[in-house]
């Protein structure tokens, strides 16, 4: 099993978003899944309960239980756990990134959110763990992005090969418990979520099995059906 902590000092940067995706292909590849929301404002919950699906598993947690809760996940075959942290870099965040195999700090192009992944990339330090900067929010058209990503490496910092842009099937999916993929498994935005996830599936060395979710199946299928 391997655990993904999704940690920003910022609020807005996109954990969430980044979290949900993520876990939604992973369940469509066949890997058993669940987030932990240690988030107070409990955005991937309420996800969750707008969502007709059980899968991926979303659990409202606290971090003085994410060994409980992480051995309880292995102990039922997870493959994957995600942990939407909290916008800040407190003890639950630390928490979260100690027990990782790998952080992810989702940031938005702008000066203000670029110069806030210092703390966090302390912290990820301060833990010992590997982190990678996920550009969220990027502007589809202009080279913000490239020019953020280019910035932050010239600094010494890793940043994931696939932004994630300022798209609508991001914000149309989540409105009723989807994601991207499922709102549309053509769009841009489940083309970048599917590159972004090959690209941490390679990094942690995930095994993709040939099982296929038959309910995040379903609700692609149905929803193709209806733009058909």
């Amino acid at each position: 099993m391997k655990t993904v902590a999704i940690i920003s000092q910022k609020g807005g940067a996109g954990k969430t978003t980044v979290a949900i995706h993520l876990a939604v292909v992973a369940e469509q590849r066949g890997l058993r899944t669940a987030i932990f929301d240690l988030d107070p404002q409990a955005s991937a919950t309420s996800w969750a309960d707008r969502r007709k699906s059980a899968v991926p598993a979303v659990v409202s947690a606290q971090a003085s239980r994410l060994s409980n809760l992480l051995d309880q996940a292995a102990a039922q075959s997870a493959d994957l756990v995600l942990i939407d942290s909290a916008p800040n870099a407190d003890s639950a965040s630390l928490a979260a990134a100690r027990v990782a195999d790998l952080i992810l700090i989702p940031c938005r192009p702008a000066a203000f959110d670029l110069d806030a992944i210092g703390t966090t990339l302390n912290l990820a330090a301060v833990a010992g763990k590997p982190a990678w900067v996920v550009l969220n929010a990027v502007p589809p058209k202009g080279k913000l992005g490239e020019e953020a990503a280019e910035a932050l490496q010239q600094g010494g910092v890793q940043v994931a090969p696939q932004a994630l842009h300022q798209l609508v099937a991001f914000a149309h999916a989540v409105n009723d418990g989807r994601s991207a993929q499922e709102y549309d498994f053509k769009s841009r935005a489940a083309s970048e979520v599917n590159t972004l996830f090959g690209w941490l599936t390679e990094t942690l060395m995930l095994p993709i099995r040939k099982r296929e979710n038959s309910q995040t199946r379903k609700r692609t299928n149905a929803k193709t059906r209806k733009h058909n």
